[in-house]
């Protein structure tokens, strides 16, 4: 089943883990592709590996802490496929860490830029790019400061709490517009960013007995529920904080 389609789609963070293995199945799924993040190089690779598959896709490197970038990559879905039906607003950082009182104001607001700002701006210009018919937005947020606490990652926690709150305000201000906005909330995922967290067995073991299921998700995992959310069968979904969690937000022991 093609569930999206000739649907035109951007994937911000598209160059690794989660944003790559979503951008794959989407393209599995007939979706026409923008594809950005800052390394070329790999974006490079991914499109390859899409067009040798029979999907269609293009590159635009760039930073999404940039507000000319939303810009042209909004510009490029309009120009190169005719619009805009799915945003995949994906890119982020664990960014500044440590205990509180240490963090600097630089590594504070880099962070911030680059998890919450960078959301807003995607916002900013995708909105008014979505096709008349409606259209799906969709931002990587995280349990971490939405429903668990985690000490030493006060600016992350921050800037991903503030993406849920700016996603329940954007699905209340066009959902009459027929524009659905949901927050994608991961647990704990196999991808070069988590590593950075720390790749020893001993935090390895940490993270999976946070779960449920006691275990890490592959990001294969969470590109489903970025399939669901973008796709037709979440027709009646707007404004949720969708837990694929591997039941990190219920797990007590």
């Amino acid at each position: 089943m093609n569930m999206l389609k000739n649907k035109v789609a951007i994937i911000t963070g598209a160059s690794a883990g989660i944003g790559r293995a979503t951008a794959l199945l989407f393209a599995q799924h007939g979706a026409k592709l923008i594809v950005t993040a800052r390394r070329q190089n790999l974006l490079d690779s991914l499109v390859a590996e899409i067009t040798q598959a029979g999907g269609e896709a293009i590159a635009l490197a760039g930073d999404v802490a940039d507000e000319t970038h939303h810009q042209a990559l909004t510009n490029l879905a309009i120009d190169h496929f005719g619009g805009l039906d799915i945003a995949f607003n994906n890119a982020g950082t664990i960014g500044a860490g440590g205990p509180t009182p240490d963090v600097t104001l630089e590594g504070w607001n880099n962070t911030i830029t680059t998890n919450l700002t960078s959301a807003f701006l995607a916002a900013k210009y995708q909105i008014p790019a979505i096709n008349k018919s409606g259209g799906s937005l969709i931002f990587t947020s995280s349990f971490v400061g939405y429903c668990n606490g985690m000490p030493q990652m006060a600016a992350y926690s921050a800037s991903k709490a503030g993406i849920v709150g700016l996603v329940k305000s954007l699905a209340v201000e066009y959902g009459a517009q027929n524009i659905r906005v949901n927050a994608l909330l991961p647990g704990g995922t196999d991808t070069d960013m988590a590593k950075a967290f720390g790749d020893d067995e001993q935090t390895r073991e940490f993270v999976r007995n946070l779960h449920a299921l006691k275990r890490i998700a592959q990001p294969e995992e969470i590109a489903q529920a970025a399939l669901f959310l973008a796709s037709d069968a979440a027709s009646f979904v707007t404004g949720t904080t969708t837990m694929v969690d591997g039941g990190n937000s219920i797990n007590k022991v």
